[in-house]
């Protein structure tokens, strides 16, 4: 039987979009691999695989064959042992490079020059002609070539004049392009660190260990070692380190960092907390019931990893560009070397070339779209909006309807019975005893509540107990069928009904506003009856015309596919349990609710907050995320576009100039961390 099984995997030694498509081409052609997803802004490779058929070990030697690493330490110490390195080449580079970039501007001593620049080539741009050279043996070519390619063109062809006796040397510009290049790769990296601060904060928030009670007294012991059913103590100010229910004690628990809410929390024997809160002024023991992986805490923190890993459709472009775009370049510089060489000098003519190499930068292309889905979505997990991935953030700031589900969504989804009208002969309390007996067996918030309106009451014993998905539920009482929905019947006979109420919550009208100032259409879906639904649609500012009710479960899915087939985009907003068909079915789906929600799986988005205020600014920080995109996207197109022509001296018959190398260099260098700067602003958002 086939077990599909994925694994994230670090890799190393990846320098452009090039370099991203080379990895995910051998990791999806390894046997047993289903789907391969690499990542250039975190440096990791999504891989699910077969694991009857392939091992983690043949992915790691799959990536290894074609020249990249899979550091064995963890993502963060590999990015940090990466950025030591740059930080190292790049000192050792500079320390070189300045002296020969003096002399060449005296245009004195050719053979001090090439003899400081061996340290500049062999050292600090190392990483550059190894990752050209493993590329070139396996038939591929990315950025580490153009750049390999251009200074050994520069360092070679000034080597050849001074060994003739020459002057007319190059070497200024092969030193001083690998460390602006190193530069540029410097503070990109030290960029993405800080693109990816949200995960780091979240990973921080819990504390190293907690205090249980072990023979009546409190121990304090490593966080690994609690286990659920441990009694664990908190005191004031501290953070709670794992998931449970209080059993004595009491307190107010910030959990902001959970669902984005500043207002404390009040929590009481019973009540649940959460791993990573931060409690108040009280002090309480509760009971752990999730450690480890899987606290709520921790599914968070996945799920935003696996969401900053993964890739949103629009990235397709980028893909398809950086499949041709460094064999295209090396074309362009071998036509732009060929044309100059008819009008100029052979040196004119390298170094136009050698500028067209350097120039090109598929990073930036390769930065655009990771980058910025990186920052939006930790931005949201920040706000207790928890985005499932790069899909799912592009679809929703596309989303022109909205669909709320009424119960727990636009309400509190805690009805109470405010009348009872009693029919034919029986008297009101009997109507609610006979419908509270049969009630007290189902779990429908609504049964709650007229359970809850018999409370000192003797219920009589129900039999044959059966639920009417939608309608309500039946039963035998001494002796007669009941049947309760919103009306009550005994024998057939209508005895009665229930005014039932369900407080709206506070924001739904709020929400409504500012997803109708967004451009959205509001709808509300529910199965209660027409009146009661249009009550809450006028509390919540929704039109009457766009209120779907007494629409069972299971036609739910159908109305929201009926939006869809007329051609609009729909984000459906539930609780991610009775919805969960009609999550799944929109163009993507929002679970609102609480910290345990974390692991719904119908939902693209899932909100921390009970807050209905959360769906518009989910989809605004969406809408901002790929707006960033685009405008990242423009302009790493745009710089190729204008800077290769420019660098092949197509303005020199107007201008009468060309394009140093060294500035075409630093170019490069700061087109990647201006794509990484532009995702940054979405911190700020």
């Amino acid at each position: 039987m086939k077990t599909v099984e994925e694994v994230e995997l670090p890799i190393g030694g990846m320098t452009c979009a090039a370099c991203v498509r080379t990895v995910e081409r051998q990791l999806a052609g390894t046997e047993g691999v289903e789907s391969a997803s690499v990542n250039f802004a975190t440096h990791t490779a999504s891989v699910r695989f077969d694991s009857g058929r392939t091992r983690v070990e043949s992915l790691i030697a799959a990536v290894e064959d074609v020249g990249y690493e899979v550091p064995r330490e963890s993502q963060e110490a590999a990015a940090e042992a990466e950025a030591k390195d740059l930080r190292r080449r790049l000192l050792v580079g500079a320390v070189f490079a300045a002296p020969v970039f003096v002399l060449g501007m005296l245009e004195k001593l050719p053979l001090v020059q090439l003899v400081l620049t061996l340290p500049v080539l062999l050292y600090a741009g190392l990483p550059f002609f190894r990752a050209a050279w493993v590329g070139a043996r396996h038939g591929s070519a990315n950025m580490n070539t153009l750049i390999a390619v251009g200074t050994g063109a520069a360092f070679s062809y000034s080597a050849w004049v001074v060994g003739r006796g020459g002057q007319d040397v190059y070497f200024e510009a092969a030193a001083v392009i690998v460390v602006l290049i190193l530069l540029g790769r410097t503070l990109e990296a030290r960029a993405r660190g800080h693109a990816s601060d949200a995960v780091r904060r979240l990973m921080r928030l819990t504390p190293a260990t907690a205090r249980v009670i072990r023979d009546d007294a409190e121990v304090e012991i490593p966080l690994a070692s609690v286990v659920p059913g441990d009694v664990v103590a908190v005191r004031p100010g501290e953070r709670v380190p794992v998931d449970g229910e209080v059993r004595e004690g009491a307190s107010e628990v910030d959990e902001s960092m959970l669902t984005g809410e500043s207002l404390p929390v009040s929590k009481a024997g019973g009540a649940a907390v959460f791993g990573g809160t931060v409690n108040g002024t009280g002090a309480f023991r509760f009971v752990a019931t999730k450690t480890g992986n899987q606290t709520a805490l921790a599914r968070i923190v996945e799920l935003v990893r696996k969401a900053q890993g993964s890739k949103a459709p629009v990235a397709r472009l980028a893909d398809v560009v950086s499949g041709y775009f460094t064999i295209t370049v090396l074309a362009i510089a071998m036509v732009t070397f060929g044309v100059w060489l008819v009008f100029a000098p052979v040196g004119v003519a390298l170094v136009n070339a050698v500028a067209v190499l350097i120039i090109a930068c598929p990073c930036a292309m390769g930065l655009a779209v990771p980058t910025a889905v990186m920052v939006g979505t930790g931005r949201g997990a920040e706000r207790g909006i928890l985005i499932k991935g790069g899909e799912a953030l592009e679809t929703a700031a596309r989303i022109d309807t909205v669909v709320f589900d009424k119960t727990g969504t636009l309400t509190n989804g805690k009805p109470r019975v405010t009348r009872v009208t009693a029919a034919n002969g029986f008297a009101e309390a009997e109507v609610v005893r006979l419908a509270a007996a049969v009630d007290r067996w189902s779990e429908h918030p609504v049964a709650r509540a007229i359970v809850d309106r018999a409370a000192g009451t003797v219920l009589p014993v129900a039999s044959d107990f059966r639920a009417l998905p939608g309608r309500g539920a039946e039963a035998v009482v001494e002796g007669r069928r009941v049947f309760v929905g919103r009306t009550v019947e005994v024998d057939g006979i209508y005895a009665g009904e229930f005014g039932i109420a369900d407080e709206i919550r506070p924001g739904a009208r709020e929400a409504v506003s500012q997803l109708r100032e967004l451009g959205i259409d509001v709808w509300m879906i529910t199965g209660d009856h027409r009146s009661v639904a249009l009550e809450v649609a006028r509390e919540a500012g929704i039109d009457e015309a766009r209120v779907l009710a007494e629409v069972l479960p299971e036609n739910k899915e159908r109305e929201v596919a009926r939006l869809r087939d007329g051609g609009q985009r729909v984000a459906m907003v539930g609780d991610g349990i009775n919805d969960a068909p009609a999550l799944a079915r929109a163009n993507v789906g929002i679970a609102i609710g609480s910290g345990t929600d974390v692991a719904i799986d119908a939902a693209g988005i899932i909100l921390m907050r009970g807050d209905p205020r959360s769906v518009p600014e989910a989809l605004l920080v969406a809408r901002k995320t790929l707006r960033v995109i685009r405008q990242n996207l423009f302009w790493a197109l745009a710089y190729n576009a204008l800077g290769i022509p420019i660098a092949a001296g197509v303005l020199f018959p107007l201008t009468g100039w060309t394009l140093s190398p060294m500035i075409a260099s630093a170019a490069m260098a700061m087109s990647s961390v201006s794509v990484v700067l532009n995702s940054l602003r979405l911190k700020r958002a």
